[in-house]
């Protein structure tokens, strides 16, 4: 053993004594380096709009997420109620008005699409599918991608577009193919041991269907409580550090648990549209907190009364 590869094995037999007495053993090339311990907000559903005191509510929400020592927030979806089937000038003027109360967060926000972001999908909305504002055009043009990725403190985010427009102008939960391939090259870009949070707003497992007869029966359109393709996501987590999916769209606090990985649908900002408690979800955000590489998280109120109470 000549000098140079001496020094080499001894200065590579102290690193793996360090890590032995640290409980820990020396990381693999290309192996992801530990997150860091922080809190987030997931806020979900504000479904802003001038009646009901919507604004108020948001306005509410917004100052006591204020007052979380968040490294940032992430919105679920549904910012505005409703792009959908509302004449354009309704939604655009809707749009503005979430710009501005969101501004009242004070905190770096990433964004996720929901249904009632779409603009003029339905046909009563009386816009064509000609408009250049039709779609999820406006969303992009003035919040963001409606799929991708970030990272974070050492956990990298992935947001999924969970809304696809069918051909007869509505919308169903499902992740397009185009999508299904960029995710698909997204995991196989990140280690295995990074941390990874998917964030949905159609959630990607639930059990809403199972305590909730009455919306069920009457939806009679298929695949709007959940994506119809989550199986095809599924074993694309497979050898993935996952920690959570972070869902909205369904307006109740809930968490299944499916092969390792936890589903947490928080509840609406908005309660039950603005009516009170939905299935005993108040009005509220999720905090989620990466503490040693775990996902843990708690749900909080701030205090909205509803001016047309209709709790369920």
């Amino acid at each position: 053993m000549n000098l140079l590869t001496r020094r080499r094995f001894l200065a590579a037999s102290a690193a793996t004594g360090a890590f032995a007495a640290l409980g820990r053993s020396p990381r693999m090339l290309g192996e992801a380096p530990d997150a860091e311990d922080f809190d987030f907000v997931f806020f979900t559903d504000t479904h802003l709009q001038p009646e009901l005191d919507a604004a108020k509510g948001c306005d509410m929400a917004f100052k006591k997420m204020r007052g979380l020592d968040a490294a940032f927030a992430i919105q679920g979806g549904d910012h505005i109620f409703d792009a959908l089937g509302v004449p354009k000038a309704r939604s655009l003027s809707l749009f503005d008005m979430y710009d501005k109360t969101q501004q009242d967060l004070g905190l770096k926000v990433y964004h996720a699409i929901g249904n009632h972001d779409v603009v003029g999908v339905y046909k009563e909305s009386g816009m064509a599918p000609s408009d250049p504002l039709y779609g999820k055009k406006y969303y992009r043009d003035h919040i963001g991608k409606t799929y991708y990725s970030f990272d974070a403190k050492g956990v990298r985010f992935i947001v999924l577009d969970s809304i696809f427009i069918t051909p007869d102008r509505h919308y169903e939960g499902r992740i397009d193919e185009d999508q299904l391939a960029w995710l698909k090259a997204e995991l196989a870009g990140v280690a295995a041991a990074t941390p990874v949070i998917v964030v949905s707003h159609i959630p990607l497992v639930t059990a809403y269907v199972d305590y909730n007869d009455e919306v069920v029966a009457s939806n009679a359109r298929p695949h709007q409580l959940s994506v119809a393709n989550t199986n095809q996501i599924f074993p694309l987590f497979h050898g993935h550090n996952v920690l959570g999916v972070l869902q909205g769209h369904t307006h109740v606090n809930e968490r299944v648990e499916w092969q390792g990985v936890p589903y947490i649908t928080s509840g609406a900002v908005s309660g039950n549209w603005w009516h009170g408690t939905h299935l005993g979800s108040a009005e509220g955000y999720t905090v989620v907190s990466v503490r040693g590489g775990r996902l843990t998280t708690r749900y909080e109120t701030y205090g909205f009364k509803s001016v047309e109470p209709r709790n369920t």
